[in-house]
This record gives structure tokens, C-alpha cells and sequence, in this order.
């Protein structure tokens, strides 16, 4: 938590490829209004994403479920804490369904705050959500983007028992700077949820993702996507860490374009269905098309 507190300097100007113009004001304008009457929030606003005004008006976004508060306090992340998030919301499994209908979504992607505070860890309230989305949508696809649960593999079943087609769990880093990174997550546990996941679900797609640029080398980084693999995950998606708030970590460097094509190209040598990796990657966008 602590690298929450202290206020970092303002780091280096970014660098021409990491340079988004803001535009579609009006797109954006009026999704956040539409998800506000129902109470709903996306990860897109919370975690400040660079490319919200480019998926909003394609109309898409990802749902991020079981409120807005965060239990956790991982240093990259600019999703509000709070130790105690409060009471979910009954109606949010239906009005999730109701803004994928409402927005003519074919591939939907939930994710939610880590809620350590609930028993269940909130999976019954994300199962709950998936199976108003695929009742109300049949035809599309379901991805999920979950917590670890803190390595309670019933919830993580219980997640998977709801029927999404992909399910997806971040690394988010190399295992040397996960207690700077994720300090309340473990590297090993989390691999283990993802090997859990194709194992008890072989049929569905599972992926996880990493940031890039807090200070892994191009060692640790194979040695991620290694264990990945042995974890019979499916999909990777790599991304240049951008640091949203000036309470969250530094970046420590901007990953060169050829790197990012280099690891693509170990990843995909290592038998990964898919390595979609680029500066501006991130977990949920395009994910309709790298899935």
C-alpha cells in the first residue's frame, strides 16, 4: 500500500507510439450516461485506460462488476480501495445484460474489483452475471476477467460452471516484483488458477496478460511466458505499463516497438494460440478479434 501513499515524480514525456489523441467526445459522453442509469461501471474509467475513447465509440467496453471499490492495493492500479467496499448490488447481474443488449455486444467482457471482504470472494455474484448475459445473449461470446480469489479454486469454479467461453486471469508481472507490483497476490497461486481453469474447462480459452515497463528483463518476461504456457494458457496479450496517477508506480521504462515484436515472436514459438503485443495492448481491447 505504501506505494500508494507517496506521491511519485512526474515521469518522462511519452514517447510518439504511446500518443492517443482524445477524440469522440460525444461517443464517450453518452455511454458513461447510459451505464450511470443503470449504476454500472467499467474498468475502461476506473483503471483510466488509453484507448476508453477509441472503444467506446466502436461501442464496447468492459463491465467491471461487484462495485467500484477495490480491497486490494496493487501498485499499478488506479481502481478506488477501500477495505470495506459495502453491500452488492442485487440488480447488477440483470442491468449488466440489459447494457449488452442495449449496446448490440457479440463478445462481452466482465471483469470485476478484487472483494476479499466476501466470503465467495463476490464469484457467486460474477457467476450470476455471466448467466444473465448468456441467458440474454445467446448468440455471443462471454470473457471473463477475474481475481485470483485468493487461490480458493471452488470459486474459480464456480465462475466457470457459468458458461463464459474465455476466461481470463493476469500475471500482470514477473514474479521478482510481484511484492512491488501485486504485494497482497502471489505468483505461483495465480498460475495455479490459470492451470485450474483449462483443466477443469478444457473446452473454454484461457488468457492472461502482462505489463511491460516496471522493471523486468527480457529474461523474466520468457520466463513469464514459459510458465504461462506450461499452465496451458492460450492467449497472452502484452502491453506498455502507463502509470495513471501520480500515487501509482513509476514507469521504469518505455518498451521499444521491435521488443514488443520480439516477445510476440517467442510467444508464438512457444505455442500460444495467440501473443497480442503492442504498447497499447491491454487486456480487453480488441478482444473480440484476438480471441
Amino acid at each position: 500500500m505504501d506505494a500508494l501513499i507517496q506521491l511519485t515524480p512526474a515521469g518522462p514525456r511519452l514517447p510518439e507510439w504511446l500518443r492517443k489523441p482524445r477524440t469522440h467526445f460525444e461517443s464517450v459522453h453518452h455511454l458513461k450516461s447510459e451505464f450511470r442509469m443503470l449504476n454500472l461501471h467499467t474498468v475502461c474509467e476506473s483503471a483510466r485506460c488509453p484507448n476508453m475513447h477509441e472503444c467506446f465509440h466502436r461501442g464496447t467496453a468492459t463491465f467491471m462488476i461487484l462495485g467500484n471499490m477495490c480491497t486490494r492495493g496493487c501498485g499499478f492500479c488506479s481502481v478506488p480501495k477501500s477495505a470495506h467496499p459495502g453491500a452488492l448490488d442485487p440488480d447488477e447481474p440483470a442491468n449488466v445484460a440489459r447494457m449488452a443488449i442495449a449496446m448490440q455486444l457479440r463478445h462481452v467482457v466482465i471483469t470485476s474489483v478484487n472483494r476479499d471482504d466476501l466470503a465467495d470472494g463476490g464469484s457467486g455474484h460474477f457467476s450470476m452475471t455471466v448467466r444473465a448475459v448468456c441467458t440474454a445473449l445467446p448468440e455471443a461470446r462471454v470473457e471473463v476477467l477475474t481475481p485470483d480469489f485468493q487461490g480458493d479454486l471452488t470459486a474459480v469454479a464456480r465462475v466457470l460452471d457459468s458458461g463464459p467461453h474465455i476466461f481470463n486471469h493476469n500475471m500482470e508481472t514477473v514474479s521478482r516484483l510481484y511484492r512491488r507490483v501485486r504485494p497482497q497476490a502471489d505468483y505461483g497461486q495465480s498460475l495455479d488458477v490459470l492451470k485450474f481453469a483449462k483443466s477443469y474447462r478444457p473446452a473454454a480459452l484461457v488468457k492472461s496478460g502482462a505489463m511491460l515497463g516496471l522493471g523486468e528483463t527480457s529474461d523474466e518476461l520468457h520466463q513469464l511466458m514459459r510458465d504461462l504456457r506450461a499452465a496451458d494458457v492460450d492467449i497472452v496479450t502484452l502491453g506498455q505499463y502507463l502509470q495513471p496517477t501520480r500515487r501509482n508506480l513509476p514507469v521504469a521504462e518505455f518498451v521499444p516497438l521491435a521488443q514488443f515484436d520480439a516477445y510476440r515472436d517467442f510467444g508464438l514459438s512457444l505455442g500460444f494460440k495467440t501473443v497480442f503485443s503492442g504498447p497499447l495492448v491491454r487486456s480487453s481491447y480488441m478482444a473480440d478479434l484476438i480471441a
